[in-house]
């Protein structure tokens, strides 16, 4: 059985065939806005991943044959295909009527993506920031964004610009400012094992960059 599965490629507007697989897959998409998002027509491949996590757990030294694991390559496998797919979504905007000309942040979103070195979780919060120009988004979408580019096999540093690039091109607004804290198990659990400690890490754009007093608030607001 085959699912999407999130690439680092570029959303793109899905066409007929593809959202014709997903649809027969369970996954609910629409190709009517020109801001759809969707993955790139890449699968994940249940079968082969419940074959290979079984051939792991052996090599582990793991009895997949007793009760308890002989359907856990299948239950990993289904696991990591519901982590690696996000939700395609339509970034719907409005127009700006009000010249609103001040920051919009969603503080604190709750998000969990898999580090692609060692494929544990890492788990955190991100700040996300816009100033309007002609166009303002949904607020719910400021968390769908994150959640969609967290599905995937991720390092910390792609995410954070990944959200900001793509507020930056859908909105074309004054500018963006993306701020993630994370705790990385592959740093709490093994290595240097330091349970609790935070990565932060920062994208700017525009006017949120460049204009000091811009920048200071939304890193204010950001630590808040």
């Amino acid at each position: 059985m085959l699912i999407p599965f999130a690439s680092d490629a570029t959303p793109v507007l899905p066409g007929k065939e593809f959202a014709g697989r997903v649809a027969k897959r369970g996954v609910t998409t629409s190709i009517a806005s020109l801001h759809a998002v969707s993955t790139d027509p890449g699968f994940v491949d249940l079968d082969a991943a419940e074959r290979a996590a079984g051939d792991l757990l052996e090599a582990l030294g793991a009895d997949t044959s007793s009760e308890s694991l002989e359907d856990t390559p299948r239950r990993i496998a289904a696991m990591y295909a519901e982590l690696l797919s996000p939700a395609p979504f339509d970034a719907t905007t409005f127009p700006n009527d009000g010249g609103y000309d001040e920051l919009v942040v969603a503080r604190e979103i709750p998000f969990h993506s898999l580090c692609e070195h060692h494929l544990l979780p890492f788990v955190g919060v991100a700040h996300v920031a816009y100033l309007p120009k002609d166009r303002i988004l949904g607020l719910s979408k400021l968390a769908r964004v994150v959640d969609y580019f967290a599905r995937s096999l991720q390092v910390q540093e792609r995410l954070t610009t990944q959200v900001a690039d793509w507020l930056q091109r859908e909105l074309e607004p004054k500018g963006v400012g993306v701020v993630i804290e994370a705790e990385h198990m592959c740093m709490s659990l093994r290595g240097i094992q330091k349970p609790g400690a935070k990565t932060v890490t920062s994208a700017l754009r525009g006017l949120v960059r460049d204009d000091g007093r811009t920048r200071q608030e939304f890193l204010a607001l950001a630590a808040a």
